[in-house]
């Protein structure tokens, strides 16, 4: 064989290397994340099996007074993801010993995050229930629930700034291990407090609330004593108060904001639906709480891709590897493609039996399942929209997601939501297909900025 010719051979088979070699990281990485993002969801989903299992009313309040603090605990991942990212890029610019002080910013920002949302929900909240319109048993019976999920919320900003950081380091397993250790103290404090066992009284709704109080406070002390423990934390930087750097503080900042944005917009916008759920009635919001919840189960597993993904393109992007950045992007599209695809084809079949674990009342059963037929055609396009918002913030790229978002959930999901399921007297099947229809708007607005940005840097 002549030279170019062997040249040619050569790199025609080396060409599926860098692409295995990124999905294997990908996986690597995303795999741990994926389970933890799990478990953030599980905590949700054993609440409301356990509460929707006791009571379909005691559900619908529990519902009413998750989605508020829903937003805060969405959007929290959002603002803390400058934590991951400039994690991933100190990395990959060979500055190890300057993650520390990431770590440090975040704790801080964390923690004041949590303290004034938790103050502002617990204060605001209950009126905000009153003052939307829905009936007046539905308000009263979400205000305590709600007030209680509120003393949650410091603990699971400081337990997201130390995983986000974990991940940043490419370390997600811990967090995962202790996100389902705090799992089962939340499982076990549910079945004691919901329906009231050994004797005590049954709280129903707020006994779910007491339970993730009580497993988020675990899970915070349990990773911040992870991290003091690590035998790298010094060399990295945890315990040396850095000098300030206010263009990296800006950066984190940055980062974080459009990420909170965004989550945000796509979050308050799927809560406002449990609202315009409660202006149809009390079975009709518990019903949606079936379809939320497990869409919210699904999502979570994208959410863990865009951080193996956002990982992934930051270290490319910080060690200026711009085909890198395309390449770690375009599996990680590739690899979600086939997750939504797949979960659609799993859901679909298996729909009614997926609702009969939620509640056992046969109004809400005729409401649910039909709806989350449909929203099974959802999972396809908001598991990509998402993993593509984490490449684009970490190739730099924050603010167009967050518009994004904006213009897709808050401007048109939400009024197309209300006008198909009331005037159009759809009922909780207009809501669904509105998710739907605004979930491939979003996906088509990301790819194509991605695809966009990728010509004109490669």
């Amino acid at each position: 064989m002549d030279r170019p010719a062997a040249q040619a051979s050569s790199v025609a088979e080396g060409r599926p290397r860098p692409v295995r070699a990124e999905l294997a990281q990908l996986l690597k990485l995303s795999g741990p994340v994926v389970i933890s993002r799990l478990g953030i969801m599980m905590m949700g989903l054993s609440d409301a099996i356990v509460v929707g299992r006791y009571s379909a009313t005691q559900l619908g309040y529990h519902a009413l007074a998750w989605s508020p603090t829903s937003v805060v605990v969405t959007m929290a991942i959002g603002l803390l993801s400058g934590v991951q990212v400039m994690t991933a890029r100190a990395i990959g610019e060979g500055r190890r010993n300057e993650t520390g002080a990431v770590l440090r910013r975040g704790l801080g920002y964390s923690l004041w995050i949590g303290i004034i949302s938790a103050v502002v929900l617990a204060l605001l909240g209950p009126v905000f229930l009153h003052a939307i319109g829905l009936p007046k048993d539905l308000a009263d019976g979400a205000t305590w629930p709600l007030r209680i999920f509120c003393l949650s919320l410091p603990g699971y900003t400081l337990s997201v700034c130390a995983a986000t950081w974990l991940e940043g380091l490419s370390k997600p397993g811990p967090g995962a291990w202790a996100m389902w250790i705090a799992n089962a103290v939340n499982l076990g404090l549910d079945l004691l407090l919901v329906p009231g066992t050994f004797g005590l009284p049954a709280l129903g709704a707020m006994g779910g609330a007491w339970a993730t109080t009580g497993a988020r406070t675990f899970l915070a002390v349990a990773m911040l004593g992870y991290i003091a423990l690590m035998p790298e934390a010094r060399t990295l930087g945890v315990f040396i108060k850095p000098e300030r750097d206010r263009a990296a503080e800006t950066e984190q900042r940055r980062i974080g904001f459009g990420a909170g944005a965004s989550n945000f917009f796509e979050v308050a916008a799927f809560a406002s639906l449990n609202v315009i759920c409660g202006w149809m009635g009390g079975l009709a919001v518990a019903a949606w709480t079936i379809v939320l919840n497990v869409a919210a189960l699904v999502f979570m597993v994208p959410l863990g891709l865009g951080t193996g993904a956002a990982v992934r393109v930051g270290r490319a992007y910080g060690a200026r590897d711009n085909a890198g950045v395309v390449r770690a992007g375009v599996v990680a599209f590739g690899v979600t493609s086939v997750f939504g695809a797949l979960v659609g084809l799993v859901v679909w079949p298996n729909a009614a039996l997926i609702a009969s674990a939620y509640t056992e009342n046969p109004v809400t059963l005729t409401m649910a399942v039909p709806a989350l037929l449909v929203t099974c055609l959802m999972y396809w396009p908001d598991s990509l929209q998402v993993v593509t918002a984490q490449a684009l913030r970490s190739r730099g790229d924050v603010w167009l997601p967050s518009g994004t978002h904006l213009a897709s959930y808050i401007l048109l999901m939400m009024p197309l939501a209300w006008f198909l399921g009331i005037p159009m007297h759809m009922g909780i099947m207009g809501v669904a297909w509105a998710v739907v229809i605004a979930s491939f708007v979003s996906c088509g607005l990301l790819l194509t900025r991605f695809w966009q940005l990728s010509r004109r840097d490669v």
